[in-house]
């Protein structure tokens, strides 16, 4: 089922439906893919990228979690009653968040059975001063 507001944006929720966000009607959830870093590998979810001034939080704010780890520059969110990770600030393009695409009713999830995998384990800005070989 597409759920769309007034303003023709799509609308995504976590699972208790405190918390939602919406995206343009027109996003391309083709571009979804997975991280294998050390935190998003846990959680497996297919995410699709959408710029910040795109990505509204229309319910829930302040029900929204924030984790950070390492480099802090990623921010990712999860609702604080059921613990589902809604969207994140990108490490790798800062001004791009990724959607948790499971959010979204109408996602057909075996669409994304075989998405890319971002190389997150190697990621350029996690180059330690200690040399790992």
């Amino acid at each position: 089922m597409l759920i769309m507001n007034s303003d023709k944006r799509l609308i995504g929720s976590c699972h208790c439906g405190a918390v939602q966000i919406s995206v343009p009607a027109d996003m391309d959830f083709t571009t979804a893919r997975r991280c294998d870093c050390s935190f998003c590998r846990r959680r497996w979810a297919p995410s699709a990228g959408v710029l910040e001034h795109d990505l509204r939080v229309e319910k829930g704010a302040d029900m929204l979690s924030l984790y950070q780890f390492y480099t802090a520059v990623a921010e990712h969110y999860f609702c604080r009653k059921c613990g589902i990770y809604t969207h994140h600030r990108r490490r790798s393009d800062p001004s791009v968040f990724g959607v948790n695409v499971t959010c979204f009713d109408h996602i057909e999830m075996t669409d994304y059975n075989s998405v890319a995998i971002h190389d997150g384990i190697n990621h350029p800005k996690d180059r330690h001063p200690i040399d790992r070989t």
